[in-house]
């Protein structure tokens, strides 16, 4: 096993098996507050989910988060996840594929056209990577490779700096970025993986020319750094690990970031997203749609069916909040007011 596919089944057992969420998960979206309404002037069975991205229509506005790729066992999760997204009409993410620009033949545990011939489908690979060589041609060819919608470029600053094998040439990439997104053919994106996005980034973000999106990916939910901690070999690196598990901007703050400075680009709202309800208030604050990964990954671990159905808990969560503050559609939850942050 190579050391990618290796570190790639430490992350699926770390995240299945131990507590890798930030200690504000439970609450990390309890600070939103909704206006209920008694008199809400809409039917519950009228509420409308449906919203479309990158000329693609979901029936909610839901991706699966990014998680894996590159082993056997990484494949059979992909496929069931994609299975799950084409039955209930949502997107999918797929996980870092940097590990086919070292070994060409993992791309098959990528493959799930075959399975979600409808879904959005993205890519995923990190941004850290076009400072190390790729260039637009090789970026478009993994887009290409799974019949991705496009590509999301992912930012792992912290998540890099205590992988004891990480990159972490990250100087000058925001140029690098200027460069090469807008000669990739397919839409790309950046989002976070957990650690969130500042202000300041997010500006230098919306700097990048044809950028169709952000995902804000904030401190909340799985913490990366806390993982790579838990794989290190020394004391010292399971120290370090630990020390920046809590280390990031808050999930809420990071949405709010790339709402207010990111130029009206359409932003992906991620990071402790545990329920329909907290994806109304992700929504009500302006999100364009939301992602979760963790509950889908343990969900997958008992198959498709048991995937499907944390989709359908997701969508009648999401259409009760929705019916209770008045709003019929996702425009309209948008202009619900939203108090708390």
């Amino acid at each position: 096993m190579s050391d990618t596919a290796g570190r790639k089944t430490d992350h699926l057992r770390i995240a299945r098996e131990e507590a890798v969420e930030t200690s504000a998960n439970a609450s990390a979206w309890a600070g939103v507050e909704l206006t209920y309404q008694a008199l809400p002037e809409v039917d519950l069975e009228a509420v409308e989910t449906t919203v479309a991205f990158l000329g693609k229509r979901l029936e909610l506005p839901l991706l699966i988060g990014a998680m894996t790729g590159g082993t056997e066992e990484a494949h059979a999760i992909n496929r069931t996840l994609a299975e799950a997204a084409q039955r209930t009409g949502v997107g999918l993410a797929l996980g870092s594929q940097r590990i086919m620009l070292e070994r060409p033949e993992t791309a098959a545990t990528f493959a799930v056209r075959d399975v979600a011939p409808d879904v959005l489908l993205l890519g995923n690979l990190g941004a850290v990577q076009l400072n190390l060589g790729v260039g637009p041609e090789l970026a478009t060819q993994l887009a290409h490779d799974v019949g991705a919608d496009g590509l999301a470029l992912h930012l792992n600053a912290a998540q890099e700096a205590i992988q004891p094998e990480g990159d972490t040439r990250f100087a000058g990439l925001a140029e690098r970025m200027r460069e090469v997104v807008p000669r990739i053919g397919v839409p790309v994106g950046v989002k976070e993986v957990g650690s969130g996005l500042s202000a300041e980034t997010v500006e230098r973000l919306a700097t990048v020319p044809e950028l169709a999106w952000l995902e804000s990916a904030g401190k909340g939910g799985t913490s990366w750094t806390r993982i790579e901690g838990m794989r290190s070999p020394s004391e010292a690196g399971r120290t370090l690990g630990e020390l920046f598990a809590e280390f990031g901007v808050h999930t809420v703050m990071s949405l709010f970031h790339a709402l207010r400075h990111g130029a009206g680009k359409p932003v992906i709202a991620s990071g402790g997203l545990r329920t329909g309800l907290d994806a109304a208030k992700a929504l009500a604050m302006g999100a364009h749609l939301t992602a979760m990964a963790l509950p889908m990954l343990k969900a997958a671990a008992h198959g498709v069916d048991a995937v499907v159905a944390e989709i359908e808990a997701f969508a009648r969560q999401l259409r009760t909040a929705m019916f209770l503050v008045g709003a019929r559609t996702l425009e309209e939850l948008r202009a619900v007011p939203v108090h708390g942050f």
